[in-house]
């Protein structure tokens, strides 16, 4: 039985720093500190744990933001969870638990980047939370440390999850919400995994060609509203997208 809970205290600040290490291979400068999760617990922010049986095996990490005319938001800077628990649902318990604590004060949005690389992240935060995206950065972070990373520039999505919005709801309920005219696509090999460590030169060309069709398609005002899955590939919907 797998436990969600707030962290409180120093040893589990601790534990998700030693996990951040675990997960990612980042180096110690790459870590974030035990202070931001302290801070962040202070200030409006979140941080989670998932337990098993008392072990930590998942975090998340969540700080207050500010939008143009004074509204807040949640973002979702980090969320990871051990390699032999990333089938079991662990990341999107610690998700509905972000997001039952931020509507309880209030607050409707919450945003968090992601690799559009890693294609299950993609189908998750799209088709199993509900989220859109309407905007990209390229090497958010620069180049780290991790082995995950592969050495690539750090291009990023930025996921917005409406938390009490039609779409979500249904798609936490299960339900099929309304789908947009899909109007672009945006594919990825679902080998690119094995191409990011086996001919990293490949996986940079393909990831020039997403960033660049990321950018020119949100120019014109569309936005990620769904996301496929073949054996073949994992593929972006864009749509026009008006609310909010």
């Amino acid at each position: 039985m797998i436990e969600i809970r707030a962290l409180h205290n120093q040893e589990e600040f601790i534990e998700a720093v030693r996990l951040q290490q675990t997960i990612w291979g980042f180096e110690e400068i790459e870590l974030l500190p035990v202070r931001l999760f302290v801070t962040a617990t202070k200030v409006g922010g979140q941080a989670f744990g998932a337990f098993d049986n008392g072990r930590m095996i998942g975090f998340c990490l969540a700080i207050p933001g500010i939008k143009a005319k004074d509204k807040p938001y949640l973002h979702s800077h980090m969320l990871g969870v051990l390699k032999d628990y990333r089938d079991a649902g662990v990341g999107r318990m610690l998700k509905l638990e972000q997001r039952r604590e931020a509507l309880s004060r209030g607050i409707q949005l919450m945003e968090w980047t992601f690799d559009p690389l890693e294609i299950k992240n993609a189908y998750f935060n799209m088709e199993r939370l509900g989220a859109i995206v309407r905007r990209f950065v390229l090497n958010q972070y620069g180049t780290t440390s991790s082995k995950l990373h592969a050495g690539l520039p750090t291009d990023r999505c930025i996921a917005e999850w409406w938390l009490d919005s039609d779409r979500v709801n249904r798609v936490l309920a299960g339900e099929q919400p309304e789908r947009p005219e899909v109007v672009a696509r945006i594919s990825v090999p679902s080998d690119i995994y094995t191409i990011k460590d086996t001919d990293p030169a490949r996986a940079r060309e393909i990831q020039k060609r997403v960033s660049d069709q990321f950018l020119e398609n949100f120019s014109k005002g569309l936005a990620v509203t769904g996301f496929e899955r073949t054996p073949e590939s994992g593929t972006y919907l864009l749509s026009t997208w008006d609310s909010k």
